[in-house]
Order: C-alpha cells, then structure tokens, then sequence
C-alpha cells in the first residue's frame, strides 16, 4: 500500500468528520497521554484490605537500578534471617549480591563470545549476545547461582554506594570494554591465534572489569561481624561471619524445592511442559533457567497455598501496563484509549501481546497476600521494591483481572503442583531462544 496524495485526504476527511478526536486533540495539548485515558471508577476499586496476608519488614528501595530479580528475592530471605535475629529491622545486601552478578555476566558474555567464534559477526546470535552485554535485569535461578556461589551479607557489610544505586553510567562503560574484548576475540579468532591467546584476552578483560566494579560498588567483605539491637532492645554482636556461613546459618533457602511456574499462553509453548533458555544466564558454570509453563490456575493456587503456609511469593509481571504508581493500583482497564480516540480498538489478547512484543515480564516483586471471595482471589498484595513513598508505604494492589493478563511467573515449591507438572520436569526440556518473550529479564 502507498500512501498517495488522495489516500492521505482521504484520512484527514475522517479525522475531521470525529469531533471526538478534536476534542481529544485538545485534552492531550498540556496533559500527558496516561493522565488524560485514566479511568477514575476503575482507579476507586484500590483497596488495601486482605484477608490473607503477611506480616513484612519495611519496603526497600533500588532507586535509579535494574535491580528488582534481586532486590525481591532478597525481600523474600530477609524475613528468614529476621526471624532468627529477632530483628525488627533487616535488610540483607543487594550490593554485594549486585557486584557479583556483574562480574559473573561479564565473564557470561565472553563464555558466550568464545562459543560463537566461528560464526559471522552479523549472526542473530551474535548480534544478540553483543547487543544484550550486560545490564541490571535477572532471573530466579540465576539469583540462585549467585547466592549459591556467594552467600550474602547484611546490607551493613556492604552498604549502597551511589553507583550501586544509579547503574546506567557503570554498565555503559563495562559494555564498552566487553564488545571491544569481543572484536579482538573474533579477529584473533580469525587470524588463527590459540586457545592460550584468547584466553589471556579473556582474563585481562575481566582483570579489568572486576577493578572498574571494585571502584564502582566497593569490595566485598570475605570475613564481617554482625551488630544490632533485636526486637527487645538487647544490644546483640556475631562475630567472624562470612558470606556463606551467614547465608547456611540464618537463610539457607531450598532452592531445590522450589520451581518457576510462567504462563505463556503460546502456540509454541504447550503447558505442561519444561522449557529452558539458550544464552540466558550469568555464571558460566550454574544451573540453566528452568521453566514449567502451565495455566493461570494452578499458578493462583499455588501462590495463595504458600502465602496460607507464611511465605511470600517471588514473581515476574509487566508494570508497563494499567500501573498508578501515586496509589500503588495495578488494575486491568485502569487506563482505557478508545473513549479519547472515538472507540478504536485496543483490546488484545495475552498471546498476541507476547507473539508480537507488545507485553513481556520486565519487573519482579513479591507478593504478601491476597483478598478472597468463597475461595476466589479478587485482589492481590504486592511488596515493591520502589522505596515507601508511593502506594501504600510502597505496597501496591493488583486486582485478579490484572494478574491474569500481566503476571507471567512465580516461583513456589514443587510439592505444591500436581503429578503432571512434576514429570514435566523429569523430561528433557525444550530450548528456546534468547530473544524469546520469555527470555526477558526483569529489570
């Protein structure tokens, strides 16, 4: 189709035919588009009353970062450590965990460099490995091979800095010396130089990489010692901890018990079914992400089960989508296009917003409870990780229409599905690719 002369008349006989758009035209002169199409009455349906919910520290805060994946799960362990401590103030280190995700996704990205040597620069997969680099965003299990590997702290042993707090600057500058590290890899590479050669390349980059973060975000303690007043004010101090004495002692999540359930209603993903994601990782010898895809049900009961057993839940959702930030509402329709446009269309369904990149998981936070009606979830609790300025002291409200059409993941223990989903995950998993929806980091 061209767009000729007549054809654009044309157009502009029907604008002018729809007073609405004009005065549409006018509503969106001084107001931003989302302030104009927000509905009210829907916006009136935020509540903050739960009859099933948990009892959580404060909300945090990771500013001006990426950092959600880690700052939920974080949350979620806190409330672990806590307990133990008698503490009524906690907060663990995301910091630490923070540095170190960097430094093992730099050393991911020139893993992944080094496998894909031989093919031509302008490969889909080298095109998204170097366009990808390293950024902020994650996922549960590659959350778990960071805590794994290397323990945690209190946020005390290794508090915020700025750049730990503001990210964009650091990655950028980190992104510059991993594709300059990749050029001089693949034209080696080319050149015929051996394998001691590309790996000098390699431990020089990282050597590099690791001073940058060091100066960045400040360097992680190997020993610390623990100081804190517990809930009955009694002065308390544990000394000689490291990072994995603290995390065996006062967290020691199972991880093995726990999966992530998605909800990818695709042609390509059958439910019931275990899917894994070439590429997508951040240490090179960890666990590979792991997927169990099933329907929005088996998802809602398992996490109303394991917030009924005194857990909250880790999950993934897009916020880019029906979110009121000032009072902590996501609710389906909160915002709606088609009246201001004179009744176009808009409506789409969660499989086209996937298949064609209009939807997918971009942020991670922990759900604390849930509002039922003879059995049936009607609202959801949500501990954010956005500082307690904004919803309630940073809480947020997701109704059960919204968490149909934007949740996309939720990590419970495995004892909780039925037999099917269990050998799902005894089967041999499908590999999708990289830049699949669901490869998508939350961040």
């Amino acid at each position: 189709m061209i767009i000729s002369k007549s054809e654009y008349e044309r157009m502009n006989a029907v604008y002018a035919s729809r007073p609405a758009l004009r005065a549409a035209a006018l509503a969106m002169g001084r107001q931003d588009l989302n302030e104009v199409i927000y509905d009210s009455a829907q916006g009136a349906k935020c509540s903050f009353v739960f009859n099933h919910e948990l009892e959580t520290l404060p909300v945090t805060n990771q500013k001006r970062s990426g950092r959600c994946w880690l700052f939920a799960a974080l949350n979620l362990f806190r409330e672990t450590a806590a307990k133990k401590l008698n503490a009524d103030k906690f907060e663990l280190s995301q910091n630490y965990i923070a540095y170190f995700d960097k430094l093992e996704k730099a050393n991911y990205f020139l893993d992944s460099i080094m496998k894909t040597l031989d093919l031509y620069k302008d490969d889909r997969l080298v095109n998204y490995i170097v366009t990808t680099g390293i950024q902020d965003g994650g996922q549960w299990d590659m959350m778990a091979n960071l805590v794994k590997k290397y323990g945690l702290v209190p946020k005390d042993a290794m508090p915020e800095t700025h750049m730990s707090s503001s990210t964009h600057s650091i990655n950028a500058a980190v992104n510059v010396k991993l594709r300059r590290a990749a050029a001089i890899l693949r034209r080696e590479h080319a050149r015929g130089a051996g394998a001691e050669e590309l790996e000098k390349i390699q431990r020089d980059t990282l050597t590099d990489i690791h001073n940058m973060l060091t100066a960045a975000f400040g360097c992680p303690p190997e020993k610390f010692d623990l100081e804190y007043r517990d809930k009955d004010k009694n002065f308390v101090r544990i000394e000689g901890l490291t990072p994995k004495t603290f995390w065996d002692e006062y967290i020691a999540f199972p991880f093995d018990e726990y999966v992530s359930l998605i909800n990818s209603p695709t042609d390509d993903k059958p439910y019931d079914k275990a899917y894994t994601i070439r590429f997508l990782g951040n240490v090179v010898e960890g666990d590979p992400v792991c997927y169990l895809n099933t329907d929005m049900a088996t998802i809602k009961k398992a996490v109303m089960q394991t917030i009924d057993s005194g857990e909250s839940v880790w999950f993934g959702s897009d916020v880019g989508w029906f979110m009121d930030r000032e009072t902590g509402a996501l609710i389906n329709d909160l915002n709606d296009y088609s009246p201001l446009f004179g009744g176009m269309e808009f409506k789409c369904s969660k499989e086209d917003k996937l298949d064609y990149r209009m939807s997918a998981m971009n942020h991670a936070m922990t759900i604390t409870g849930y509002h039922e009606v003879n059995g049936t979830p009607v609202r959801w609790k949500i501990q954010n990780s956005w500082g307690d300025e904004r919803g309630c002291k940073g809480y947020y409200m997701m109704n059960d229409e919204w968490f149909d059409e934007y949740v996309y993941q939720a990590v419970v223990k495995k004892s909780l599905l039925p037999g099917k989903l269990l050998d799902a995950l005894k089967a041999e998993k499908q590999v999708l690719e990289p830049w699949d929806p669901m490869g998508t980091l939350a961040e």
